[in-house]
């Protein structure tokens, strides 16, 4: 398992309210749709990233991560598992606190690479499943 329970706990509850959630569109039709949508209900603050930069939920998006023009405290990654570790990287560069990745998505070098940098991760796990158990 990527990501003990105290882990996860922290990401949801004291990592911030800023998500970048990487590969996230208008396709309704997509997990990162629904997951978006169940963390603005738990209050946090969705921010698109895709190269189409479309708002989402009523938050602009962005073609990547370096192109948010904030800081974003969690970055959420729906995208393969060959592209998450750049991602990774690139959340580490922007000066994020923690890095989620997806169910599904797995790139243990990259776990090692932001854990080594002093970030929290998590993967092939999914906040909208998570968050509810929290209680």
């Amino acid at each position: 398992m990527y990501g003990d329970r105290e882990t996860v706990r922290r990401i949801l509850t004291e990592s911030g309210d800023t998500w970048a959630v990487v590969g996230l569109s208008n396709n309704e039709s997509r997990a990162a749709y629904g997951v978006a949508r169940v963390l603005q209900r738990f209050g946090k603050r969705v921010v698109p990233v895709h190269p189409k930069a479309e708002t989402v939920h009523g938050e602009p998006g962005y073609a990547s991560l370096a192109d948010v023009p904030f800081d974003v405290d969690v970055v959420d990654v729906f995208v393969n598992a060959e592209h998450a570790g750049a991602i990774a990287d690139e959340a580490v560069a922007k000066g994020a606190r923690a890095v989620w990745f997806q169910l599904g998505v797995v790139d243990e070098a990259a776990y090692e690479r932001t854990r080594a940098a002093g970030l929290d991760m998590v993967m092939d796990r999914c906040p909208a499943i998570e968050l509810p158990r929290l209680g």
